[in-house]
């Protein structure tokens, strides 16, 4: 199969593939996504295939509208559509409980025709989505190609990070295609992505809601609308043998790539101090840091990569992938990070490198 990169011209190609059962990348404000037919247990069950995820963690299914929540989703909470109302479409992503059919409405569908793909489950969305879990992940996105492709294709889009399980996110259609080529049959191209890092994900079935992921929608804003919100626990810490995931990047070791990264947080002229101090004097260490550091390491054949502006977390969301998956380019056998706090979309950031390097973190 050789994978096709289409363009906005090429929209309803894109929505035709993903109404049926075919897989296709595409772009969201955030990073580019691995669709599928969120409705659809066998389109969704070729995303795993495709980027070899493990089957127990959850996907998030992305509407064009916020009328569509009701569609897929039960005992909405009010503070459901006070986010929608404030971050909607954006980089948030809601959990919320899935909508369970009546055994008046299985019994009508059991009995009606059935397509290769017919699913009969007690809930509208398929396990294969949630991981078999009785919530799920809803976000509307920011990229008005993206919406325009849902609604064209009149389904949900279950849709994950259009990378290798594991590997840092695309951020770019370029990116997608280096690790779907010849698995997807195409990849819907709507240029690079603004945000740079997975939406924010937010538990809305407990009291306090609880932040699962960072994102685009920080912390603090969240606290604006929502008032209390709890961090949890995984966010910063590997989950442990038996816990299970209730959200996407929780679970596994995420954004790394082929070379062992070492986290270095702190003050950053301490940060790039210690890294400078640490770093061994051969091209095998590469070195990603802020972009007033760069002149510390310039002196040696070495890759280094500009994370961006030390005060601006915006720009570094948007680079932080880029430079993962560029170090994958080199031959560095281990690679020193400096990493933001965790304040704003620098909490997102440090999420990311924590995750990248399995938390394997310098603190000066």
């Amino acid at each position: 199969m050789k994978t096709k990169l289409l363009t906005s011209d090429e929209l309803a190609e894109a929505a035709k593939l993903l109404s049926g059962s075919s897989l296709v990348g595409i772009p969201t404000e955030t990073v580019y996504g691995l669709g599928a037919n969120g409705l659809n247990p066998v389109a969704v069950g070729a995303i795993f295939e495709a980027k070899g995820r493990p089957q127990d963690n959850p996907l998030i299914l992305h509407i064009p509208e916020v009328s569509w929540l009701a569609r897929y989703c039960q005992e909405i909470p009010e503070t459901a559509y006070r986010l929608a109302e404030r971050f909607w479409p954006g980089p948030l992503t809601m959990i919320l409980k899935c909508k369970e059919r009546t055994p008046e409405e299985l019994e009508e569908l059991r009995s009606g025709p059935v397509c290769s793909y017919s699913h009969f489950g007690p809930r509208v969305i398929p396990d294969e989505v949630t991981a078999g879990l009785d919530t799920v992940g809803m976000r509307c996105p920011a990229h008005p190609l993206c919406r325009a492709v849902i609604q064209a294709a009149g389904v949900p889009i279950a849709a994950p990070s259009g990378n290798t399980s594991g590997k840092p996110s695309p951020t770019t259609a370029a990116h997608m295609l280096a690790d779907m080529d010849g698995k997807i049959p195409a990849i819907l191209d709507g240029g690079p992505c603004a945000v740079g890092v997975e939406s924010t994900i937010v538990d809305l079935t407990c009291t306090p809601p609880r932040l699962l992921r960072p994102g685009g929608v920080t912390l603090e804003q969240l606290r604006e609308v929502l008032g209390e919100v709890e961090v949890d626990p995984a966010v910063t810490r590997q989950m442990e043998a038996g816990e299970k995931p209730r959200a996407p990047g929780m679970k596994y070791r995420h954004y790394a790539p082929k070379a062992p990264v070492i986290v270095v947080k702190g003050d950053p002229a301490q940060a790039a101090a210690y890294i400078r101090s640490h770093v061994s004097h051969t091209r095998w260490d590469g070195v990603i840091c802020f972009e007033e550091f760069v002149p510390l390491f310039a002196e040696e054949e070495r890759p280094v990569l500009s994370l961006g502006p030390a005060a601006d977390t915006a720009e570094q969301a948007r680079r932080v992938f880029d430079a993962l998956r560029t170090m994958d380019g080199t031959d560095v056998k281990r690679i020193w990070a400096q990493c933001p706090d965790d304040s704003g979309i620098g909490f997102a950031v440090s999420n990311r490198l924590d995750k990248a390097a399995g938390f394997q973190i310098v603190e000066v």
